[in-house]
């Protein structure tokens, strides 16, 4: 097939009658889904839309949401998922970047279009999901307006199918190009190791500006099975969701898995149509990963690891490998093993160098999932992806004798906060922007909760408190970024070029624990 619109098609054909999603109290079969798209992909191209352009969207999940990640592709388009927690300067900066032509909100997210619609150059078109009453362009008037006739354009594998935003090192956000092909790649290997069959039901529990939400929406319609759209991440709206529309399949990150542990609905809620629970995108404590088998004791469990960069997972877990007292009880430290179409290697980071088996070097990952490289930014891609194609993760790890992977530390110092990336750069480029701060460097702290948390350091010129400098980051960042604690210093340690010493400023905090990820 030329993309994934042609699968979706195709599974239109097969199945026209079964239910594509269930969003909330809204359903869709197949056939009907296959023309909404074709309405939302007409309603695209009347707005100037074509090949090699972008739709930003901004909303929680939705069927919309999924309609316009098909209806963008059709044309040969790539939509642009934003996350929604975060503030008006940064979604104004991610839709600018994308030179997005039509920007598209949920209700929910109106404040946030006001305060930004005025300013962005590129966006034509500015449409409100429900939107009748805000002096928009409304959605289901927009969409409906026009017949369901297929686009004359034919999407190609390498075109961009959706490009995702993540942040860099120097605090601005990505935009990371992911084609047809990286997800024809990977999405099969997913129905293997998944086990699943086609009375399977995925649940898109994570937003879907996050690749795994992302995936695990596509996930159902290449597999021509039923996904179960979630709002948003609650675990409560989870676990009755689980139990109205039977999902036998469903991703979450662990701080859920411990939010299930203490939320009395979660069990109380009928999850017997569980069979795969998958969990990833941050470090798991081997208590709360103990806490959700017992809550669980039906169900199998299995870890993945993978970025946004290689389209979701490149390694996991096995659930035979979850085994708290087993033999190999050590490998729930590990991030499993190797995707089978995901070559891996360890190496120096600075000579790139490939290391032992056991020595602990920075994890590089080939495959035909990657990434094509960041949009606009071709001495990023290049530093990223390097002659050979193997890409540069970042993370630190070693492999063992039997190839798992354990994540051992982070060469950047990116801190992952119940699940979000947060990038210490972005947030001390917002503290240096209070006149009381003259120096500061933010790192990452354990958490029970969240498994680390920002915390800024900072030197003060004048008499500034710790509330007020964490209200001044919430003015300028979504919430997520900001620091939960500051502590006040008369100076940043530094080495002699000026490159600010976190680790040192690091270990204090994480001294006792087995990793230097939570």
């Amino acid at each position: 097939m030329a993309g994934l619109t042609d699968v979706l098609r195709e599974r239109a054909r097969q199945h026209p009658d079964r239910i594509a999603y269930h969003a909330g109290d809204e359903a869709v079969t197949y056939a009907e889904f296959d023309r909404r798209v074709d309405r939302a992909a007409a309603a695209l191209a009347a707005a100037g839309v074509g090949p090699g352009d972008r739709v930003a969207f901004l909303d929680k999940n939705s069927l919309e949401y999924a309609e316009q990640l098909f209806a963008a592709a059709r044309l040969g388009a790539a939509q642009v998922p934003v996350n929604y927690r975060l503030a008006p300067d940064e979604v104004a900066y991610i839709v600018d970047n994308a030179r997005a032509k039509v920007l598209i909100v949920g209700p929910e997210f109106v404040p946030v279009l006001d305060a930004v619609a005025g300013r962005l150059e590129h966006a034509e078109l500015f449409v409100v999901i429900g939107g009748e009453d805000h002096g928009y362009t409304d959605y289901a008037a927009w969409t409906g307006g026009f017949e369901a006739v297929p686009p004359a354009h034919v999407p190609a594998s390498e075109d961009v199918f959706a490009q995702l935003y993540s942040s860099g090192t120097t605090g601005r956000p990505k935009g990371v190009m992911l084609t047809h092909a990286s997800y024809e790649s990977v999405l099969p290997i997913g129905r293997t190791l998944w086990d699943l069959p086609d009375d399977a039901v995925i649940m898109t529990a994570m937003p879907m500006y996050h690749i795994a939400g992302n995936i695990l929406a596509i996930s159902a319609i290449y597999n021509g099975v039923t996904g179960v759209i979630t709002r948003e991440p609650d675990p409560t709206r989870i676990a009755r969701e689980i139990e109205r529309f039977g999902v036998t399949h469903v991703f979450v990150v662990p701080v859920l898995l411990q939010f299930f542990q203490l939320v009395p609905e979660v069990a109380e809620a009928d999850l017997s149509s569980l069979r795969l629970v998958l969990y990833g995108a941050s470090p798991i404590s081997e208590d709360v990963l103990r806490g959700a088998m017992r809550l669980l004791p039906h169900v199998e469990f299995m870890q993945v690891y993978g970025l946004t960069e290689t389209t979701g997972a490149i390694t996991y877990l096995p659930p035979d490998d979850h085994d708290p007292d087993g033999p190999n009880a050590h490998r729930l430290r590990s991030a499993g093993l190797p995707y089978p179409i995901a070559e891996i290697k360890i190496v120096d980071p600075a000579t790139l160098a490939e290391v032992p088996t056991g020595q602990v070097g920075e994890v590089l990952c080939r495959g035909p999932q990657m990434f094509v490289g960041y949009w606009d930014l071709p001495d990023a891609t290049a530093a990223s992806i390097l002659p050979d194609g193997f890409f540069r993760t970042g993370d630190v790890g070693y492999l063992d004798e039997d190839g798992y992977l354990y994540i051992h530390d982070r060469v950047k110092d990116m801190i992952i906060s119940g699940g979000e990336n947060i990038y210490p750069a972005e947030v001390e480029n917002a503290l240096m922007g209070h006149p009381q701060v003259t120096d500061c460097a933010v790192i990452g702290v354990p958490s029970d909760r969240w498994g680390e948390t920002p915390k800024a350091i900072v030197v003060a010129a004048g008499d500034v408190t710790e509330a007020e400098l964490i209200a001044y980051c919430r003015e300028h960042l979504a919430h997520f970024k900001c620091p939960t604690s500051v502590e006040i210093r008369d100076a940043i340690p530094r080495n002699p070029t000026g490159k600010i010493l976190k680790r040192e400023l690091r270990e204090p905090y994480w001294a006792g624990q087995e990793r230097a990820v939570h």
